[in-house]
């Protein structure tokens, strides 16, 4: 795999927004959308008839079978490769290094373009493979108990470089479905995707909904929305629009049953708190069909994992189509909190089972490699670069 502009180009951008203008050169087809692509082929000298075939015909190479060289795309004429590798590119971001635990789960530091890194995460189980994807680099959000919190946001990422980590990841499984193969002649092993990852998703929201949408398109990736989750910490506006232009599964970062807890563990909590994200919440499933919403609370030993705090949490979601996801807080040098004890635990998850909820206690993947949820971080940051050290090697 290549990178997408080498580590030294620049980048022009606003720190805290979408790209406005990468490196000068050819256009990667990577994370455009099919009416994207076929605008892009349109301008490149397809004729309007055609471009809808052509359209469909790159679309399948690019996304069924992950061909990224147009020389391979051999129902195409040799003429049309030749245009086609004359004016654009199909690139993904660069694998600089995997890291595989003991457990299985595989990470990935990923190179994007201006030489910024993220980190994605590939968890098998049993019966299926989920993987946690990045929306930015860095993060706007500063949760206290997140590792990826303390590094601050660099911007956001593109369509082609969020859709381009499930394709990397396709890549490194050898998924793909090879030419002259059915669609289901291999085994899924990306069965699902959560943006859990480096990030607040609904802070990139458009990016984030493209590629998406590029993820569950039934002639390529073809993941259906309920093998897709999205979270948030609580991001009331987009939430709505996530419902109707996205349609995935819900997860939200919940944490805390008091504002004045939350206040401290999402900050994001004091612009929307805990009543307001509720109501947007209650609206959630019926607009989208969604099953459930996603409770996401980490147990933070003394600070939020009492019964009180269970039996609150189970009057506040009352209404709500939910499950309640407990994550063992993932320690990372210098956290400021403990993990709760087992025991503390389970009781806690006794009290939510016992009012109708499932609670599962979520295992830990990936510790050893510091893969688990709260723990990615990008190795620059984690040499500490200072932020104008960053922005300046990426050309800010």
């Amino acid at each position: 795999m290549t990178a997408t502009v080498p580590v030294s180009a620049p980048i022009t951008q606003d720190v805290l927004t979408f790209p406005r203008k990468l490196p000068d050169g050819p256009i990667n087809l990577i994370g455009l959308t099919r009416d994207g692509l076929r605008e892009a082929l349109i301008a490149a000298g397809t004729a309007e008839k055609q471009a809808k075939m052509r359209t469909g015909q790159v679309w399948q190479w690019l996304y069924q079978k992950g061909i990224r060289d147009f020389a391979r795309m051999t129902n195409l004429s040799k003429d049309y490769r030749a245009m086609l590798a004359a004016t654009f590119v199909a690139e993904v971001p660069e694998v600089v290094t995997k890291q595989v635990s003991a457990d299985g789960t595989r990470k990935y530091l990923v190179r994007i373009a201006g030489g910024h890194e993220v980190e994605v995460v590939y968890i098998p189980t049993v019966d299926r493979g989920t993987l946690c994807i990045s929306s930015q680099v860095g993060c706007t959000l500063t949760c206290s108990f997140c590792h990826t919190g303390t590094q601050k946001l660099v911007r956001n990422l593109t369509a082609g470089e969020i859709i381009g980590q499930v394709m990397l990841a396709r890549d490194d499984l050898d998924e793909w479905t090879a030419p002259g193969e059915g669609s289901d002649a291999k085994p899924r092993l990306v069965s699902n995707i959560v943006l859990m990852g480096m990030g607040e998703p609904l802070y990139n929201f458009d990016n984030v909904r493209d590629a998406m949408k590029i993820a569950m398109d039934p002639e390529g990736i073809s993941l259906s929305r309920r093998r897709i989750t999205l979270s948030t910490s609580g991001v009331v506006p987009e939430i709505a629009k996530t419902a109707t232009e996205i349609g995935c599964m819900l997860a939200v970062s919940f944490h805390a049953t008091t504002d004045a807890v939350r206040d401290g563990l999402v900050p994001i909590n004091k612009k929307w708190p805990i009543a307001d994200l509720l109501d947007a919440l209650r609206a959630y499933p019926k607009a989208s069909n969604s099953e459930r919403i996603t409770f996401e609370y980490v147990m933070l030993k003394d600070v939020n994992d009492s019964d009180e705090d269970a039996r609150r949490l189970v009057q506040l979601i009352k209404g709500i189509p939910a499950k309640i996801n407990l994550i063992p807080f993932n320690e990372w040098p210098g956290a400021p909190y403990e993990r709760s004890d087992w025991a503390r635990i389970e009781a806690f998850a006794d009290i939510i089972y016992k009012a109708g909820y499932a609670s599962p206690i979520r295992t830990p993947r990936g510790e050893d490699i510091m893969a688990a949820c709260g723990q990615l971080k990008s190795t620059t940051e984690r040499q500490r670069k200072p932020r104008k050290q960053i922005e300046a090697e990426a050309g800010l």
